[in-house]
């Protein structure tokens, strides 16, 4: 979109309502990321070769998280602000560069350290997801639960999920 040349393209399979395939192209970076339920996951790069996934370890001090915008449903605007405010205070930064199923796979790759995003659709987050899961991370719904393929989404290594888990059960109440 309008030259950017962040984008991706994704093709995840989905079995029972769990995430378990994911292939995620950055073409324009000429990037692959991939990897399937207990086979792990690996990215190859413009030198063809492979290495594998890995969540990061850094402490949610030292986090940076990627976001989008829920830009398609205004109604979802308020929530989000209050998580995005939440995130910034406690994580060191937060990125939008604004293809989210790259974004997910850069959380598996561990140059992001977590990822929120409101109403996404399934197909932006189940290839992602996958390659999450298979890389050591957790990825849930804003309430911490399994349904996050319905794109109210999640993501990062167990000690940021978790952090986002809390942040975003505080922002579905008013701040005081």
């Amino acid at each position: 979109m309008h030259g950017f040349p962040l984008v991706g393209v994704s093709v995840g399979l989905v079995e029972r309502g769990e995430a378990v395939l994911g292939v995620v192209l950055a073409p324009f970076l000429d990037q692959i990321y991939r990897g399937a339920r207990g086979l792990g996951a690996e990215a190859r790069g413009p030198s063809g070769s492979a290495e594998p996934l890995r969540v990061s370890e850094r402490d949610p001090e030292e986090a940076v998280v990627g976001t989008g915008f829920p830009f398609r449903r205004e109604g979802r605007i308020p929530r989000y602000l209050d998580m995005f405010g939440r995130c910034l205070e406690r994580f060191e930064d937060l990125r939008r560069p604004g293809a989210a199923s790259l974004d997910l796979a850069w959380v598996a790759a561990g140059v992001f350290d977590g990822f929120f995003e409101l109403g996404l659709a399934q197909w932006d987050v189940a290839a992602g997801s996958a390659l999450i899961l298979e890389a050591g991370g957790r990825v849930s719904d804003w309430n911490g639960g399994v349904h996050y393929l319905s794109g109210n989404i999640l993501a990062g290594p167990p000690q940021v999920h978790a952090e986002l888990v809390r942040l975003a059960g505080e922002a579905s109440r008013p701040v005081l």
